[in-house]
């Protein structure tokens, strides 16, 4: 099965969704620096190509970076302090940990060889000057190309200004027929109506069209695809009497900006009002969404829920939107140039805050059915779908957090996603939001008590077991005052959590039993009875008793397997093979860590991930392959560093660790441990999990010596 996007070692890039047309010298210029210098700036002004041509370059240069080329949007963000961490998300680092992003940042990049593409920087210039300056002076072997309106002023950064397309006209001699501006329009006409070719007759239009527009790119794009409804003779008169209405006949006193804004406001002109509309409605999505969405946030007042679909489709054939396949359904975008150009409309029109309300509204709605169906069958289409929708999710968290009166509405839409925080390696998002929002809800609720349990199962993800403890006893108190009996039982069981956590297994019994009994006559399989099963047979398996751990646990895997659960499956089974193991069956012991990890693939559940290659590397080292329990050893360390804290910070956890590390040392000798260990320390995580998958028991590494 495909490992999602942010594990692959090649990079995250986009695909290129058009045919990149001329700037073969600014390739070259863009090649050349980026060999010499490790922070190059191609600035210009929005519309000019910045982000199409460092998608382009990335491209290109992708074989000469090791470690991949990364590719991270702030094109929405509006917190400078979230920059570290929406870089982080982008590069697939899951960190479950308490650390700072920036620990956590420097270490993932180490020495890793990597073009790191950081993509509309403008409006966060400082934040991102001091970042990259940081990242650069700790990781050797990172390069960044960055796209900004203006310089970052970084030290040691080296700017390249992105010029408009060369117009006809511009060099003296040149074949009209070549020029880039005019190969742009052409390619893009042909797109819309594949019978057109540049001749005799439509050159000279054509020609004076790219001049009227600067040889601005996204313009001549805009222009482009009127050509199914008009000649070119048709846009240009079109184009001079929309020009001439905003800046005057002159076309030497247009300056670049205000032809580009011409050329947008000119294509706005020539939509339907219902298309005006829709594309002011749809600016307050960020990155992509479904249909489903923009029916939902822009229907209303003079646009029909029903109409939005061909309005949709129109603005797709105009430009406007782009339009792209994912496993989770079709999806639409528009690119920052004109998503900024509606938002201008939308605040003309006096609608933002009723459509950003109404973007929160769906987004809450997503997250409550998301919630509703995780422990069922569809478990995997949940997160693929809202990791999907994770830049959406922000969206409406920030809406949330600018609002006094949001708050609460906050609070659910942050609980809700409990799964994304603990389940699918964004704990440290979910953990830095919790705290911003029930910062501003103190007063307690039954929204803030949900919001507490969560943040406590978020704390124990990360190993800050001290934290854990905090919020769940705070989740207590605010639940007893506010009448939350349910609260009252899931901080019993995150306190059940922390304990066993800690060691505390008299503690941890005691707790984690009122949760199981609690849960058992209930329909909440998570998070309250299956994570309460799995930890108290691990207690029971602290404490002595495989056998009714395993009864527990093959309970627990038939109710997941008869509701199609995967995620706590994978987990039940993950404990199933310490079972088994404990009880002298490594062999069954090895296949259920085995398929625990294969389960765990479906999610980036890089927590689980961390245990069970644990597991693996005790059971290579019983069935006699201390050689392969060092190298996964090795390998899980660096990615624990990298994910989380090493073994949760667990006692448990930690000693068994050790156990197998001084077991390993003593069959294969200090010397040849460290080499197996190191050896495994620059496995990435999808090579890690292969090697547990399937270690080659005729591979030297993996043998005894």
């Amino acid at each position: 099965m495909a490992t999602p996007s942010g594990w692959r070692r090649d990079g995250n890039l986009p695909n290129e969704l058009t045919s990149f047309v001329g700037r073969t010298r600014l390739l070259a210029t863009l090649r050349q620096r980026l060999g010499r210098h490790r922070l190059v700036t191609v600035t210009g002004i929005g519309g000019v190509g910045k982000s199409r041509t460092a998608l382009r370059i990335a491209h290109l240069m992708r074989s000469q970076f090791k470690d991949g080329v990364w590719f991270a949007d702030l094109a929405r963000l509006q917190d400078s302090g979230m920059v570290r961490h929406t870089i982080t998300a982008a590069l697939g680092i899951a960190d479950q940990s308490s650390r700072s992003a920036d620990e956590t940042l420097i270490e993932w990049l180490g020495d890793r060889e990597i073009l790191l593409i950081i993509d509309t920087c403008e409006h966060l210039v400082d934040a991102c000057a001091e970042l990259f300056e940081e990242l650069l002076s700790n990781a050797g072997g990172l390069t960044i190309l960055a796209t900004s309106r203006q310089s970052l002023n970084a030290r040691g950064e080296h700017t390249i200004a992105i010029p408009p397309l060369a117009v006809p006209g511009d060099t003296p001699g040149e074949d009209v027929f070549t020029n880039e501006a005019v190969q742009l329009f052409a390619a893009r006409a042909s797109a819309v109506v594949p019978n057109f070719v540049l001749d005799e007759h439509n050159i000279g239009p054509v020609s004076e069209l790219c001049r009227r527009l600067d040889g601005i790119p996204l313009a001549i794009e805009l222009a482009a695809v009127r050509m199914r409804a008009l000649s070119v003779e048709q846009i240009l008169g079109l184009l001079a009497d929309r020009f001439s209405l905003l800046a005057g006949a002159s076309r030497t006193a247009l300056p670049r900006h205000q032809t580009l804004r011409a050329a947008i406001g000119w294509s706005h002109e020539l939509c339907e009002p219902a298309e005006r509309l829709l594309w002011a409605r749809l600016s307050v999505f960020a990155g992509d969404f479904e249909l489903d969405a923009a029916r939902y946030v822009c229907s209303g007042e003079n646009l029909p829920a029903e109409d939005v679909m061909d309005l949709i489709s129109s603005l797709v054939e105009k430009s406007i939107l782009l339009s792209d396949g994912t496993p989770s359904g079709h999806r639409y975008r528009l690119i920052d140039t004109l998503r900024q150009y509606g938002e201008e409309w939308l605040e003309k029109l006096g609608e933002t805050d009723r459509v950003r309300r109404k973007h929160r509204d769906y987004y809450l709605q997503l997250a409550k059915r998301s919630e509703d169906a995780w422990s069922g069958a569809r478990q995997v289409y949940w997160y693929v779908r809202m990791r999907h929708e994770h830049d959406n999710v922000r969206v409406a968290l920030d809406h949330c957090l600018r609002d006094p009166a949001e708050v609460q509405e906050g609070l659910k839409l942050l609980s809700s996603l409990w799964f994304m925080w603990v389940a699918c390696g964004l704990a440290r998002e979910g953990r830095l939001y919790l705290e911003k929002t029930l910062e501003l809800a103190p007063q307690p609720s039954a929204e803030r008590c949900k919001a507490l349990w969560v943040l406590s199962y978020v704390h124990s993800a990360q190993g800050n077991i001290a934290g854990a403890v905090d919020a769940a006893e705070k989740c207590s108190s605010d639940a007893v005052r506010v009448g939350d009996s349910g609260a009252v039982i899931l901080a019993t069981k995150m306190l059940g959590t922390a304990a066993f956590l800690q060691g505390d297994l008299q503690k941890a019994s005691a707790l984690l039993g009122v949760a199981v009994e609690f849960h058992k006559s209930g329909r909440e399989l998570n998070p309250g009875l299956l994570p309460s099963i799995v930890e108290l047979s691990m207690v029971l398996l602290m404490q002595n008793d495989p056998a009714e751990a395993e009864t527990l646990l093959r309970d627990c895997i038939a109710v997941c397997t008869q509701r199609g659960e995967l995620w706590l499956r994978s987990y039940a089974i993950y404990a199933l093979a310490s079972v088994c193991q404990g009880m002298g069956r490594v062999s069954e012991a090895m296949d259920n860590a085995r398929e625990a990890l294969r389960l765990k693939r479906y999610f980036h559940d890089v927590l689980g991930i961390g245990l069970a290659i644990e597991v693996v590397a005790r059971q290579a080292l019983d069935a006699g392959q201390p050689g392969l329990a060092a190298l996964l050893m090795g390998g899980g360390q660096a990615n624990w560093r990298t994910f989380g804290m090493p073994q949760m910070n667990s006692p448990f956890f930690n000693s068994e660790h050790d156990r197998c590390v001084k077991e390993c040392k003593r069959v294969l000798g200090e010397e040849e441990f460290e080499e197996a260990f190191a050896q495994g320390r620059r496995l990435n995580l999808d090579e890690l999990i292969e090697l547990a998958l399937g270690g080659d028991p005729d591979d030297p590494a993996t043998q005894r010596r």
